[in-house]
């Protein structure tokens, strides 16, 4: 698999930018340049890879493997399993992320939300990334073949070529289904979480896997609500950008009454005992209320300030967390 490492642009008019902390007229170096900005340390350097990893999307997608573990084992799974499940997640999803951030750094330097990037700060080249994001990927299979199993190192791998190749290269800026189909790279880890463990699959992790695939657009169209200015100046056509805030609001009750049908799917395919169905309940209807909330605040105003859109954000990374700890406590509380 080979990226473009030369720069491209977007089909939006280029649209200049002031970084934080920089005056409007500084120069800003040409991308690709060699060496780092003049004052740039070697921890600024260090956190900026470490920065094209996305370590706060890493974090979810660990949080729905780990817990899978536990589940698939029915207990405690062997610690050096999960040390190298999630060593090889990790560096599989840190791949995936550096290599979007490559392929996205025409836009990311336009947005406010990613302009501080490392790429669009030219801390990193795109070359430089473009080595990074695939020695992560090489390393990352090479370890789940060697300490997990093959199974689960294919689907790693399955999952970094589909957020890349189908999400970023063709998907994102041409559809408004983009994180609908997008979105099912990080529904993966739930699979890989479980495989690791049992070395094949079954019905208990693919209805996680929907779950995970059922919350990945209210979560997202939640936070493309609040940047939706953003997305539509470098013709990113997400949903809110050519929807108004009414219909987005709709769409996001219907997946998040699908998900949290889905998820307590769980209770009789698996067979778990009453801990999670409980959990399920309770967090899916708190969800569903925030969502209708969010709804009837959109229907009445389409101004941000009273929509309030992140809050259904926050709320959607609590409700999976949650979510999946009560996956991994059922089979250890054994109610």
């Amino acid at each position: 698999m080979t990226i473009d490492s030369t720069p491209h642009r977007s089909r939006s008019p280029e649209v200049p930018v002031t970084y934080v902390g920089q005056p409007a007229s500084a120069p800003v170096r040409a991308e690709g340049a060699s060496g780092d900005p003049e004052g740039t340390s070697f921890r600024d350097v260090v956190a900026a890879y470490v920065g094209l990893t996305k370590p706060r999307v890493i974090e979810l997608l660990l949080l729905t493997t780990v817990p899978v573990m536990f589940f698939a084992a029915r207990g405690v799974p062997e610690l050096g399993l999960v040390v190298a499940t999630v060593v090889g997640g990790t560096l599989s999803a840190g791949s995936a992320s550096a290599l979007n951030c490559v392929y996205d750094r025409d836009i990311d330097e336009q947005m406010r939300r990613t302009r501080r990037r490392a790429l669009p700060r030219h801390i990193v080249s795109p070359r430089a990334a473009l080595v990074f994001g695939l020695a992560l990927g090489v390393v990352s299979t090479v370890i789940l073949v060697a300490w997990v199993n093959l199974l689960s190192a294919a689907l790693a791998v399955l999952a970094n070529a589909f957020y890349v190749l189908v999400y970023t290269m063709v998907l994102k800026r041409r559809t408004t289904q983009n994180i609908v189909w997008g979105g099912l790279a990080g529904c993966f880890p739930a699979l890989i979480g479980w495989t690791a463990v049992t070395g094949e699959l079954a019905w208990p992790p693919v209805v996680l896997f929907l779950v995970v695939f059922f919350w990945t657009p209210p979560h997202t169209w939640a936070l493309a609500l609040r940047y939706r200015e953003d997305y539509a100046g470098v013709d990113v056509p997400m949903l809110p950008v050519v929807k108004p805030a009414a219909e987005v609001g709709r769409q996001i009750v219907l997946y998040s009454w699908v998900m949290v049908a889905t998820s307590l799917l769980l209770w009789p395919v698996a067979g778990t005992g009453l801990l999670y169905p409980a959990a399920a309940t309770v967090l899916g209807a708190t969800f569903l209320v925030e969502a209708h909330r969010m709804w009837g605040r959109a229907r009445r105003s389409d101004a941000l300030a009273d929509i309030k859109p992140m809050r259904l954000f926050h709320h959607s990374n609590l409700y999976l967390s949650l979510l999946f700890v009560a996956v991994a406590l059922d089979p250890l509380v054994g109610l």
